[in-house]
């Protein structure tokens, strides 16, 4: 039995180019790599030099997940209140507020 689904293909296909573009950052890391980690949660940081400058890859080992965030995202955190990141941990994996193509009734 082989089993698959609608959208097979396009999963696929995002997951190879994410993986790929995962491998070129860390490719082009600058400096240690630095662990964070406490009973809930670990992370690596690591600087990652781009065309566009510098950047910072933040992953997550146990997850998979990864973003990378140039200078002015990261300051963009430091504009954000306590609320705000309770909002992220309390709805993990989505987003904070729905792109246009979400139905505002569904939830993430």
């Amino acid at each position: 039995m082989n089993l698959s689904w609608e959208g097979e293909a396009e999963d696929a296909r995002a997951a190879a180019a994410a993986a790929a573009e995962h491998d070129e950052l860390v490719a082009h890391t600058t400096g240690e790599v630095i662990r964070l980690g406490n009973e809930f949660a670990e992370i690596l940081v690591r600087r990652v030099d781009t065309r566009n400058g510098a950047r910072l890859l933040i992953e997550s080992p146990k997850s998979g997940q990864w973003v990378s965030l140039c200078p002015l995202e990261l300051e963009a955190l430091t504009w954000q209140n306590t609320e705000t990141f309770s909002a992220m941990i309390g709805h993990p994996f989505g987003p904070l507020v729905a792109s246009e193509s979400t139905d505002p009734g569904e939830d993430s």
